[in-house]
């Protein structure tokens, strides 16, 4: 008898403990919600985060304070996430690197890539473009493979620096076509796109939006976009996995909590981010800013991670890049 008492004790006890945290999930969100971009004001990123959050706070009914923390190759903001309290107060705009490729660029990585951070929902993919200055003999995207492995070495192509994305599409572009063509690094961006419309390097990857206006004026030839299918806006531009299946590199931009979030807490955020991304409006406003825009369920999420995990491990070990180096 006296067990029983005891055991309906404990239940009772842990019923009442339980019951302010079901109690909190429910209401969430009671309060304003951080997200954490781990870049500077202005860049694409912050843009783009800005852009989802005003909607996004009025469909949770809360607002979103957007917290620009920028370092570390995005490492300082998503350790930050990754440390807060798994409540769904703290989010973070996150891109490959904190979970798809630092954790193989960096031996150090300040937070777990997996356990750290519980992905909600993709944002939008950013399609990137391969291109080559109007120099360069090769008119086609087979003449380009052909030409790189005729000359090895003798195709260059520039980045905005190591485990950038521009980097490391080329470096997957080199494992999935076998061919060796060399890295030219470049601080940023812009010193990359002045020496490839320059004619001081062969080619490159970036995104669309960087390399639209040189496309059109025809400082330079696009010869594939990195997306699995064409682009709309440049129809008569095949993707490079019509001849190399398999190939993909643009990056993801996703919406992550801290891990252990409460499960109802995710799916909440998961729905409110999916029906925001079914504005018109704003699908229009993205697409503008050179973004294919699209949530998924977190399942497809999770799942995304870990495929972009397993892809750059390869890449990045075969290339034997190094944040830094």
């Amino acid at each position: 008898m006296q067990a029983k008492t005891f055991v309906k004790l404990a239940l009772a006890c842990a019923a009442v403990a339980l019951a302010p945290q079901a109690s909190a999930q429910a209401d969430y969100p009671s309060q304003p919600i951080r997200l954490v971009v781990p870049f500077a004001p202005g860049g694409g990123a912050d843009l783009t985060a800005r852009m989802i959050s005003e909607p996004l706070a009025l469909e949770l009914g809360q607002p979103i304070i957007i917290e620009n923390k920028p370092g570390g190759g995005a490492t300082v903001g998503a350790r930050m996430v990754a440390e807060a309290k798994p409540d769904g107060y703290t989010l973070l705009y996150t891109t490959p690197g904190p979970q798809f490729t630092n954790p193989f660029l960096m031996d150090n990585l300040p937070y777990d890539p997996v356990k750290g951070l519980a992905p909600i929902s993709r944002i939008a993919v950013v399609p990137s473009v391969l291109v080559v200055n109007k120099n360069v003999e090769a008119n086609t995207f087979p003449e380009l493979v052909e030409m790189a492995r005729k000359n090895p070495h003798g195709v260059r192509f520039a980045s905005a620096g190591i485990g950038a994305s521009s980097h490391l599409s080329g470096e997957l572009l080199k494992v999935i076509a076998n061919i060796e063509i060399d890295h030219v690094p470049y601080r940023g961006t812009g010193p990359a796109v002045q020496d490839v419309v320059g004619g001081r390097v062969e080619m490159a990857f970036d995104s669309l939006t960087v390399y639209q206006p040189f496309i059109e004026s025809g400082a330079v030839k696009a010869l594939g976009v990195s997306t699995a299918t064409r682009l709309d806006s440049l129809p008569n531009v095949p993707a490079i996995a019509e001849f190399l299946p398999g190939f993909e590199s643009s990056p993801v931009n996703y919406l992550s909590a801290p891990g252990g979030t409460p499960q109802a807490i995710q799916e909440k955020l998961n729905k409110a981010l999916n029906k925001v991304l079914q504005n018109p409006d704003l699908q229009q406003r993205m697409k503008q800013a050179g973004l294919l825009p699209g949530g998924n369920s977190i399942e497809e999420m999770r799942e995304l991670v870990a495929s972009e995990q397993a892809k750059w491990k390869k890449v990045i070990e075969a290339s034997g890049a190094k944040a830094g180096s």
